[in-house]
């Protein structure tokens, strides 16, 4: 990398990978395990949080049980497997990737979506070439980003946490970037709604191409 090079930490689900019909998909068909209503796109924007439990326990009153968490974690990896095959990357996301990469930046994936299925998925839309390192989520899951972005910056050689760019679409992606000395800048076009993203006191902005423009304000900085 140059002198003025920087790095992006980029978000999968969400954010590179437009999956918010699969995510609905798999919800609602984990809320139906115990009973819930189905919910809409609009409602989970406005509630969702990290650890999952927590956002459970803001739509039926009280937490899962561990047996309810299990019945509910299991059938949304099922449902979310097959509806996403209809999913595809976010508008532009192949073209910014190969831009970034062009100006002789770095960049590397950190998702909490499930490591083995996670690395396959990205190779197979033929933008894995792009990536310096690509992280999915080893262990249970419905936990915080933060631990996972310490583990995954330290395995970044020549990468500068003052000169990354976490780019994600939910509150937990700007508390990981802080964890390391990051900046973060977070998409509106998954899993929260502006207002829930907003009180990270970070950039919130609607596009991809706007987060690329912010982390490359901090390469020239």
């Amino acid at each position: 990398m140059g002198k003025h090079a920087a790095h992006i930490v980029w978000d999968w689900n969400g954010t590179l990978f437009h999956d918010n019909d699969a995510v609905i998909g798999a919800t609602n068909a984990a809320f139906a395990e115990i009973g819930l209503e189905p919910i809409t796109l609009e409602q989970y924007r406005e509630v969702y949080c990290v650890p999952i439990p927590r956002f459970y326990e803001r739509l039926i009153g009280r937490l899962p049980t561990d047996a309810e968490w299990e019945r509910m974690d299991a059938a949304f990896h099922r449902h979310y497997t097959a509806w996403r095959a209809a999913c595809r990357l976010a508008d532009g996301a192949e073209v910014l990737l190969a831009d970034w990469r062009s100006a002789g930046h770095s960049q590397s994936i950190l998702s909490m979506y499930g490591h083995d299925e996670l690395v396959p998925l990205v190779r197979g839309f033929g933008i894995e070439p792009h990536f310096v390192r690509i992280d999915g989520r080893t262990g249970p899951s419905g936990g915080s980003k933060a631990e996972h972005m310490v583990r995954h910056v330290a395995a970044l050689a020549g990468v500068e946490p003052a000169r990354t760019v976490v780019i994600g679409d939910a509150a937990d992606d700007a508390i990981a970037a802080r964890r390391v000395g990051a900046q973060a800048v977070l998409y509106t076009g998954g899993s929260h709604s502006r207002a829930s993203l907003e009180v990270a006191g970070v950039p919130v902005v609607d596009s991809l191409a706007e987060a690329v423009a912010e982390a490359e304000r901090v390469a020239a900085a």
